[in-house]
């Protein structure tokens, strides 16, 4: 639901508030909205048949400390943290970005309260994950 008001509030944002096309804006949106695609896509090909979009204990399968996972725990909701702002960027909806950025830290806190209690409760995962950081390696 929050995605999907972010891509209504963008173009709701662009259109009644005439924001202005600013290219060099755009270009630096667009080259971050696609590598942040390019993360999301590395962290579903890494997680293969543990890839879905319910909080779950998938350790039962393993764990991946393979790709991205490497370096950080949640690197998808990193990816998709950085596509939810950098998308309405590219037309300077820049309302829709910062508001649908701090509904996505909300939104987003709450959830991963949930799945680290779930994913924290497997020893191997707590063994593999607990010294990385959340979302961007070398912070914190």
């Amino acid at each position: 639901m929050l995605h999907t008001a972010v891509l209504i509030g963008a173009a709701v944002e662009v259109v009644f508030l005439h924001r202005s096309f600013i290219p060099w804006l755009a270009a630096i949106s667009f080259a971050l909205f696609i590598v942040a695609n390019i993360i999301r896509w590395w962290v579903i090909r890494t997680l293969g048949e543990h890839w879905n979009v319910q909080v779950m204990d998938s350790t039962k399968l393993g764990v991946i400390t393979t790709g991205p996972f490497a370096y950080v725990r949640h690197p998808n909701y990193a990816a998709v943290f950085l596509e939810m702002f950098f998308l309405p960027m590219i037309h300077t909806a820049w309302i829709t970005a910062v508001a649908g950025s701090l509904a996505h830290a909300i939104v987003l806190s709450q959830r991963l309260a949930t799945e680290e209690k779930v994913l924290f409760a497997d020893p191997q995962y707590r063994a593999a994950m607990s010294s990385k950081p959340r979302f961007v390696p070398g912070l914190f």
